[in-house]
């Protein structure tokens, strides 16, 4: 193969080469995949749906949902039609569109969480100028900005690695097509454009990363200075469960992206890559709605009046 143009399609790693253990990973994904459907899709449905609900910390989570079902979407599926008909392979243009939309919805969702920090921040420490820095205009420019970034994101780093030359083959060591496993098929220094683009990237992420440590720093101080125990109690639980969706988007990836080489394996790869493209979107939701009682009380309305509607 003399170069990217040659190649018809690409052979992804397989979970199992059994038939009954192939069958077995459907059936998870299958449940996981069903499982993140619906958590997102109620979380969508019930913020259209309810005016109470139309406010910026609702409005991002709502986006969050809707990137959170794209991630899903774009690996999860075709691993389970392999699966099911016992192939490996992903269609050249396949594994172009795999790449663009795991960079796009990762790198959107990461933009996503940061602005959702700054919304926090201004909640907390700037309560009486909130309604005015936070207004609708602010709101959806700055969710436009987070997938405007994950689109220009992905475009570049498609662009760059499918103009790489590959000659290594079409085996690609992972379960969808990631950009450091098509850089492994290269077979000149062609993929050093890609490497210092990866660096660039990962550079923008460790700002924003910053940026969302020193806005929880002055959100925690600002909160222990509040006098009564409620109002305390209250501002944690506005925060928390996006610290906690932060900490385990961040956890999942430096896992996947900085682990030690030494500890570099296919079956270990293939958990990895599990841990930051499929769990993050599927307990998203389930983080968000857990000691949540304004969503509790809109989803318990959007059951009701369903449940009218086929009376």
């Amino acid at each position: 193969m003399s170069n990217g143009s040659s190649l018809n399609e690409f052979l992804l790693l397989p979970f199992a080469v059994t038939w009954e253990l192939q069958l077995l990973h459907f059936s998870l994904f299958l449940g996981i995949y069903l499982a993140a459907l619906l958590g997102n899709g109620l979380i969508i449905t019930a913020i259209a749906c309810d005016h109470r609900l139309h406010t910026p910390m609702y409005f991002f989570l709502l986006n969050l949902s809707l990137l959170d079902l794209g991630t899903i979407s774009t690996t999860v599926p075709k691993s389970m039609a392999n699966s099911f008909w016992n192939t490996r392979a992903i269609s050249y243009l396949g594994c172009a569109a795999q790449i663009f939309f795991v960079v796009f919805f990762v790198l959107a969702e990461y933009c996503l969480l940061t602005v959702m920090a700054y919304d926090r921040y201004v909640a907390i420490c700037k309560p009486l100028h909130y309604r005015t820095i936070m207004d609708i205009r602010a709101c959806v420019k700055m969710a436009a900005a987070a997938w405007a970034s994950g689109f220009l994101t992905a475009v570049l780093h498609t662009a760059n690695t499918f103009s790489i030359l590959l000659c290594q083959g079409n085996v690609v060591e992972q379960f969808f097509c990631e950009i450091p496993q098509i850089l492994k098929l290269s077979c000149s220094d062609s993929y050093l454009r890609e490497v210092g683009l990866l660096l660039v990237t990962a550079c923008l992420a460790f700002g924003c990363f910053i940026f969302i440590v020193l806005s929880y720093v002055q959100i925690f101080t600002a909160v222990l200075r509040i006098p009564s125990e409620q109002g305390r109690h209250k501002a944690f639980s506005m925060c928390l469960p996006h610290l906690a969706v932060v900490s385990l988007f961040v956890s999942t990836g430096m896992v996947a992206y900085l682990k030690p080489p030494s500890f570099s394996s296919s079956a270990l790869n293939l958990v990895v890559a599990v841990l930051y493209t499929v769990v993050p979107p599927t307990l998203n939701p389930l983080i968000y709605s857990m000691r949540n009682k304004e969503f509790k009380d809109a989803l318990r309305k959007l059951v009701q009046w369903v449940q009218c509607q086929h009376q």
